[in-house]
């Protein structure tokens, strides 16, 4: 039998979009990976009484409600007290936390200790601490009626580490969790009602305890298959049997068959040859340099970017000629195709990938409108070059343009190798 968690995220910032929800995201896979599925994520404002109905909702829900947010010292932050009060019990100072808050400000903060700060040491007493060893907010663990509540900070460094050392051990010991097992594929060159279609007779025959999502995103689909259940060789056999199914429908679209997004795919690709690239990006602006160099270990494969926003930085760095430029234009084959080739020979690299186009909303022409984009890729022999055509806002077209790129430069080393 699957065990719940509902997640319950507060803070006014994260409901006007000041502050994005990653605590969310990050502690649902963490759960999964424990055994524990997630029943709901909820945000609520800095509000008393949604947040009391908050907890009283989720807790018919789930079997473990865990909280974030609202810990800190100053008044708008309202969770202790109103755990205290949700729990009928009193706040007491805890000596343990207090000595660590206390050091902190003395010995790593180096700044003088105050009431205020003192405050962070009050917990009510009826809950089991969980030490903070990456701040000063401790957090709280409740038990009542058969459900556990976790209280933690929301700062993300902080809460991390309160589940990693302790959260997840004490769920586990408390609840007979099962497990939770996902499988994900990545397809590029199909959309998602395509693809639907095209493996819609072997979805209807999936067993009723395996699901499959559909998570599109920039111009790829991964598929997901889940499944729960108290065996876990049996379930992994099934859910692989069924994997193996699905990748052979898709193998004229599939990128990979790990949960990995498409820079983490061209990473790889590079270290396991141990090739090389750079970038020179015009309308992406080193958006692609992000994406790779965001991956740990990036400096093994990874050796710079051009950023050539303008012509005459195509013309002096990267050696596009006048005559291109004049007669085609920088949203342009040739253009791009000589980037490649400049990019290799500025930065001594195996291979390089190069964008120029239209982003928008302005900057159009006729013949070029926004979204009109050509990106390349390729090695000092050869480059291959591709033209798109985007019809969205300037953000996501430059995010459909970088993985385009990289997916060209997958392609690209993969036929290599053939």
């Amino acid at each position: 039998m699957t065990t719940f968690a509902s997640i319950i995220t507060i803070g006014d910032e994260l409901l006007i979009g000041q502050v994005i929800d990653t605590n969310s995201s990050w502690m649902a896979q963490e759960l999964n990976a424990a055994g524990i599925g997630v029943k709901r994520r909820v945000a609520v404002g800095d509000i008393w009484d949604d947040i009391w109905q908050a907890l009283d909702e989720e807790s018919r829900h789930a079997d473990i409600v865990l909280i974030t947010g609202g810990l800190g010292p100053t008044a708008d932050d309202i969770t202790k007290p109103l755990l205290c009060s949700y729990f009928g019990s009193r706040l007491v100072i805890n000596q343990e936390v207090l000595d660590h808050v206390q050091h902190l400000f003395k010995n790593i903060f180096n700044r003088p200790f105050s009431e205020r700060n003192r405050k962070q040491a009050e917990v009510p007493e009826a809950c089991q601490v969980i030490f903070n060893e990456r701040g000063t907010a401790p957090g709280m663990w409740f038990e009542k009626e058969g459900k556990i509540f976790v209280s933690m900070p929301g700062v993300p460094h902080e809460m991390k580490g309160m589940m990693t050392a302790s959260v997840i051990t004490k769920i586990k010991e408390k609840f007979a969790t099962g497990h939770i097992i996902h499988r994900t594929l990545l397809t590029a060159g199909i959309g998602e009602s395509f693809l639907a279609d095209h493996i819609q007779q072997w979805e209807r025959s999936i067993p009723a305890p395996i699901k499959l999502a559909y998570l599109p995103s920039y111009g790829m689909v991964r598929l997901r298959l889940s499944g729960s259940g108290d065996d876990e060789k049996k379930l992994a056999a099934e859910i692989s049997l069924e994997f193996e199914k699905v990748k052979k429908l898709v193998a004229e679209w599939l990128v990979t068959d790990e949960d990995l997004v498409m820079p983490q795919v061209v990473s790889k690709l590079l270290r396991e040859r141990k090739k090389t690239v750079a970038t020179a990006e015009s309308c992406t602006g080193g958006y692609i340099a992000h994406l790779l160099t965001k991956e740990p270990g990036a400096s093994v494969i990874y050796k710079g970017s051009v950023v050539s926003y303008s012509n005459s930085i195509k013309q002096t760095v990267l050696q596009v000629s006048s005559d291109t430029l004049s007669s085609y234009g920088a949203v342009s084959e040739q253009t791009v195709t000589q980037m490649v080739k400049g990019a290799i020979a500025a930065m001594n690299t195996d291979f390089a990938i190069a964008t120029s186009g239209v982003m928008g909303p302005e900057g159009g022409t006729p013949d070029k409108p926004v979204g009109m984009v050509w990106v390349a890729a390729g090695n000092k022999d050869n480059v291959v070059a591709k033209q798109f055509n985007f019809r969205f806002d300037r953000l996501r077209n430059i995010e459909l343009t970088a993985n385009n790129a990289l997916n060209t430069l997958r392609k690209f080393i993969l036929d290599q190798q053939r």
